[in-house]
């Protein structure tokens, strides 16, 4: 990339920063529906961690950090079984474990919410268990990176790695890669009787097999790829990782030219093993060939399966490189726009066996930049982490060569 493409993209982290300079005003910028401050995806707790990212890089104020934080623990914290990463009590301490390194005066309240969250995440392994012991299926809730025991498992992974906590979400995913019967059909132990929207419906009489980062079986695939390539292991994870493995290559499609993967399965398609997709959907992180090449890419670095990793680099590869699949992505954030996409395409080139990776990401960075000016330079948009303005200024304060080695804030995306 061009010095004169990292000062743009320096300078507009630096513009975004400067209007969610502080949350009292948060400067004309339209919030979502649903403003939460203890969100971390679409709130004050999402908005701190840009904040904590720039100032460990001298680039900001601690005061604006501080501040953001303060917000989003001004009301009762939620600690609860409604907690989850992206709210309550994880996400604040999620966003304060990025703060803690470098203000030992958030030592104590991080304390105090580390746990709180453990209280709740040990009480959710006990219902989970004791679902699968009566043979049930699950909610997505219970098991997804956002709100369940994966996006809790990401956050304990960087926060305790080698705690028994970990191990024992870890513990957790083994048995849910486990088929189950349901109803006398054989489905794996992920799928749901909910429809992707996590509520019941006609669509879906038969519940689906969800294969997404955010609310599938990406999420698990990744985390317990992530925790054995940082050395944490437990009985039955290899298994695991090659049972959602081989449920992944089961349902590829595009052959050995453009491989890709259908968002989900119905209780049909699952029967007929067809699906009614005539060609790949938007490439993102939530759902798409991005996100899910990552997480099988960490799955082969994880196994030290190198046919695997070169399918998941060519798939990858082939999503940021076709035209119809990029002019699906409209949108410009972490979660399924342009910027998940240049964040997710950098972790998998630090790590890859393919050689054309950093020739995409200038491209990318364009787009982000492009359609960042229009929309976000002005006034309105999101201004969160998942979905908005800080998330994309984050990316692109991730290009920085001069900044320190980043806190972790993009552990709940789960691809490094």
């Amino acid at each position: 990339m061009t010095t004169a493409l990292l000062e743009t993209a320096s300078s507009v982290a630096d513009a975004i920063a400067d209007r969610l300079a502080s949350p009292s005003t948060r400067h004309g910028v339209q919030v979502p529906n649903g403003w939460w401050p203890q969100s971390l995806a679409h709130g004050a707790a999402g908005v701190a961690l840009l904040h904590i990212e720039r100032a460990r890089a001298g680039l900001g104020p601690w005061q604006r950090a501080h501040d953001w934080l303060a917000a989003a623990a001004g009301g009762e914290v939620l600690a609860g079984d409604d907690s989850h990463l992206h709210y309550g009590a994880p996400a604040l301490a999620y966003a304060l474990r990025a703060a803690a390194d470098e203000h030992g005066r958030y030592a104590r309240a991080l304390d105090t919410l580390d746990r709180r969250v453990a209280t709740s995440t040990r009480r959710r392994l006990q219902h989970a268990h004791a679902r699968i012991d009566r043979g049930q299926l699950p909610a997505l809730a219970e098991f997804d990176a956002i709100r369940g025991l994966t996006g809790l498992g990401a956050h304990l992974l960087r926060s305790d790695p080698h705690g028994d906590l970990l191990r024992a979400v870890l513990n957790y995913l083994v048995r849910l890669t486990e088929p189950i019967t349901d109803r006398g059909e054989s489905v794996p132990g992920w799928w749901t009787r909910q429809a992707p929207s996590g509520r019941h419906s006609e669509s879906f009489p038969g519940g689906h097999g969800n294969n997404g980062m955010a609310h599938g079986v990406g999420g698990p695939l990744a985390l317990l790829a992530l925790a054995m390539v940082n050395g944490v292991k437990v009985a039955g994870q290899t298994k695991a990782i090659k049972r959602i493995c081989a449920w992944l290559d089961r349902w590829r499609q595009g052959g050995k030219t453009r491989p890709w993967w259908p968002y989900w399965l119905t209780l049909t398609q699952l029967s007929t093993r067809t699906h009614a997709l005539s060609g790949p959907s938007r490439p993102s992180w939530c759902y798409g060939t991005a996100g899910l090449a990552r997480a099988q890419q960490l799955a082969a670095l994880a196994t030290g399966d190198t046919s695997q990793q070169r399918m998941a680099e060519h798939a990858l590869l082939s999503a940021m490189t076709d035209p119809r699949q990029l002019a699906a992505t409209t949108d410009l954030s972490l979660c399924h726009g342009y910027a998940g996409l240049m964040h997710i395409l950098r972790c998998a080139d630090a790590d890859a066996i393919t050689p054309q990776f950093a020739a995409c990401v200038p491209w990318l960075l364009n787009s982000v930049l492009s359609g960042t000016t229009e929309r976000l330079a002005a006034s309105g948009g999101d201004v969160g982490l998942l979905e908005g303005a800080a998330g994309i200024a984050l990316a692109l304060h991730a290009l920085r060569t001069d900044a320190p080695p980043p806190s972790g804030w993009d552990a709940f995306l789960l691809i490094r």
